[in-house]
């Protein structure tokens, strides 16, 4: 494939979907383009504003709060795999307020329990905490809600 080619998929993928500058990169590899032209074919991409990590980084933020029901731990993780900046992720982060993530943690954990089986409330409590935190929630904050969920059953 050559440059040309490489950048115009690229242009065409970058409209449909927001893509960040690691998922470019990878592609680019990928189809084995060389280091110095896949280097000038993401600048390129940015400037044109095709590319761009914040607004990435703002949409992947509400997506995944919104949707998928991801807890802070797991989207700022999820973030920095895809190499994103701190600085970039703490904005980000921003659109997400507190109650929003415990409405989140307070549905999810209410549906699993209801998928468990009838079981003693310390394991229950368990497997809900375990869950939590598999969701990319706080330790505290879970724990609050889901002694709050045991007590009122």
């Amino acid at each position: 494939m050559t440059s040309e080619q490489a950048l115009t998929r690229l242009q065409n993928l970058c409209s449909r979907s927001e893509k960040c500058m690691s998922d470019l990169r990878k592609k680019l590899t990928a189809w084995e383009i060389p280091a110095a032209e896949a280097t000038k074919i993401v600048a390129r991409l940015q400037a044109d504003g095709f590319v761009d990590d914040r607004r990435y980084a703002k949409a992947f933020v509400r997506d995944k709060s919104r949707l998928s029901r991801w807890g802070i731990l797991k989207i700022r993780n999820a973030l920095k795999n895809k190499q994103i900046e701190d600085a970039i992720i703490k904005e980000a982060l921003t659109e997400v307020d507190s109650l929003t993530v415990q409405n989140n943690l307070v549905y999810l954990l209410q549906q699993k329990k209801k998928s468990l089986k009838a079981i003693q409330p310390i394991e229950q409590r368990e497997k809900l905490l375990r869950f939590a935190l598999s969701r990319g929630y706080s330790y505290n904050e879970a724990l609050v809600i889901i002694d709050k969920l045991i007590r009122n059953s």
